[in-house]
């Protein structure tokens, strides 16, 4: 519930701050006082653009806020947690800010948020109804709305709709799959040619390496044999061969051991020593006779990694790892293509039965529409005929809805059309194509009626609903607004008519005072007194007879 209004330099409004009650109450003023104004505030409040021109002549900046009791509204906790905002059921604060350089700003409970998330809230907490708010019975998806409000199949609805979810993603899979199956048969003689290329080049992980290494080798095999015979010379030669030496400069030193006992130590170490170089003089010898220059395993080799090179630069890769992942993927490409009709008619089944299972889901949401259709009928017409349409005539047609590929949306199987005819010789057409301006209101008003009783509504603002109306006819209308306005509800109408403004149990005027400098529009809490004078204003015009006063004094009596 609305409980107070604070707008500051915003257009005419220099400073204003009004408390709200609970209930039914009226908002009245002469054309052009600032009625218009405050909607637009609070507008500001529900997310709307702001424009730096708003803001009043002369001021650097404009504000307007309004605090809420949320205690009457369904559970709004988990906003506030979700988006980290401090939660108070009693006073809830949202604020705007415009300031003249353009800059704006929105506040939650003193917290900065996105001016999304303010309109996200905003609109859980007011419904403004103006004129243009009409348009909405032109839209299915609002008549549809009305329906499963009053069907109230939200269970059902939450239950279809993660059904369709599950089948669109895996109707979306499907699609995916067999576009990937066309393109990859398509290209599968390429793929095919591909993957035998690189798996014909017998690649393994380190294999580039060793084929260098050995094609390195080969290449300078009559270097490496040269320096191998020369080292086996210095080695085992007969005369001078290290391995000889090194054993004769042993046994020097073993045959002064006695005499010098340090010789034994290093007579010992020079034989470790002759072992490891005589072995290495032995695996030298057997690499120089080994080594021969192999032009044939050369040629070879250097083949294999022309190879290696040329898919290197086709694929654009630098590693044998890379080229790899390429076969493997080739491969997988290829296992996907043989075993594509069988994955496919597994998925065209799984698809199926979800279809299946979404229809028994819309299946239970038409029949609960179907019901709640009926009690709308019912209900529309008890709450229009004393709305001085006599004569009328409203159905809610249900139909199948005719899209492809499926008969179903994200909202089921139903198309819905309230249908209207406010003479017995009229034919029922779509509401929106055949009412008057007049008769749309009432309509519009009498559906947000229904709604309340059947769930909580946020504070409703009705702007001039009663366009077009105009005695009997407008306090029937102003009742209804009360009748929403009782158990604790908030209903605020601006009116024109004095019959809708003396069934308010709160009354506001909007006025505007002219100076020499400045135009200010105003906003006030109209007393018993004031109620009577203002009511008999509009009933007489400026010239307020005695017949006018008594004439209000009679409305406001039948509160």
């Amino acid at each position: 519930m609305l409980k107070h209004l604070h707008i500051r330099n915003y257009t005419l409004i220099e400073e204003l701050d009004i408390p709200f009650q609970p209930g039914f109450s009226v908002i009245t003023g002469e054309t052009g006082a600032g009625k218009s104004i405050i909607l637009g505030a609070i507008g500001l409040l529900l997310g709307q653009r702001a424009d730096a021109k708003t803001i009043k002549s002369g001021a650097a900046k404009c504000t307007i806020e309004a605090c809420f009791d949320l205690s009457r509204y369904g559970d709004l906790r988990s906003f506030f947690d979700e988006n980290d905002i401090d939660y108070d059921t009693e006073d809830c604060i949202l604020r705007r800010e415009l300031t003249a350089t353009g800059k704006s700003r929105a506040f939650i409970n003193d917290t900065p948020v996105q001016l999304s998330l303010m309109r996200t809230l905003g609109e859980r907490l007011i419904d403004i109804h103006s004129q243009h708010q009409n348009l909405l019975l032109q839209k299915e998806d609002f008549q549809l709305n009305v329906v499963d409000i009053i069907a109230d199949d939200a269970p059902e609805l939450c239950a279809y709709r993660q059904v369709y979810q599950t089948y669109k993603e895996k109707l979306t899979a499907l699609e995916q799959l067999k576009a990937s199956i066309e393109q990859s048969k398509r290209d599968e003689e390429y793929i095919r040619f591909q993957y035998k290329e690189l798996a014909s080049a017998a690649l393994e992980e380190g294999l580039q390496e060793q084929l260098e290494q050995e094609s390195s080798t080969l290449s300078h095999a009559e270097d490496i044999k040269s320096a191998l015979y020369d080292a086996d010379r210095l080695l085992n030669g007969e005369n001078n061969g290290i391995v000889q030496n090194i054993r004769s400069v042993a046994q020097q030193l073993q045959s002064i051991a006695e005499v010098f006992p340090a010789a034994k130590d290093l007579a010992s170490r020079l034989d470790s020593a002759h072992i490891e170089l005589k072995d290495i003089a032995q695996e030298v010898n057997t690499s120089a006779e080994d080594a021969e220059f192999d032009p044939a395993r050369l040629d070879h080799i250097n083949a294999q990694l022309d190879t290696i090179y040329s898919l290197q630069q086709r694929f654009h890769v630098n590693t044998v790892s890379e080229l790899l992942a390429i076969q493997a993927d080739f491969k997988n490409q290829l296992e996907h293509l043989a075993n594509s009709d069988e994955a496919l008619a597994e998925l065209q089944e799984d698809v199926r039965q979800q279809l299946e299972t979404c229809h028994q889901k819309a299946a239970l949401l038409t029949k609960k529409r179907q019901q709640a259709a009926k009690k709308i009928e019912k209900e529309m017409q008890e709450r229009l005929i004393p709305l001085g349409i006599p004569n009328v005539r409203f159905a809610v047609s249900i139909t199948p809805i005719n899209t492809l590929p499926t008969p179903l949306t994200a909202n089921g199987a139903d198309k819905v059309r309230f249908l209207f005819s406010a003479n017995k010789s009229t034919p029922m057409q779509p509401v929106s194509q055949v009412a008057s301006g007049g008769e749309i209101a009432r309509v519009m008003l009498s559906l947000k009626a229904m709604i309340s009783g059947a769930v909580k509504l946020p504070t409703i603002i009705f702007d001039e609903i009663d366009t077009g109306v105009s005695g009997k006819i407008a306090q029937k209308m102003a009742l209804i607004m009360h009748e929403m306005g009782q158990h604790d509800r908030q209903v605020i109408s601006i009116t024109h008519l004095p019959q809708i403004a003396a069934l308010g149990q709160t009354h506001y005027k909007v006025y505007k005072e002219e100076s020499a400098t400045a135009t200010i529009s105003h906003m006030q809490l109209l007393n018993d007194e004031q109620r009577v004078n203002e009511i008999a204003q509009m009933l007489s015009g400026d010239n307020i007879t005695e017949a006018a006063i008594s004439n209000a004094k009679e409305l406001l009596a039948n509160r």
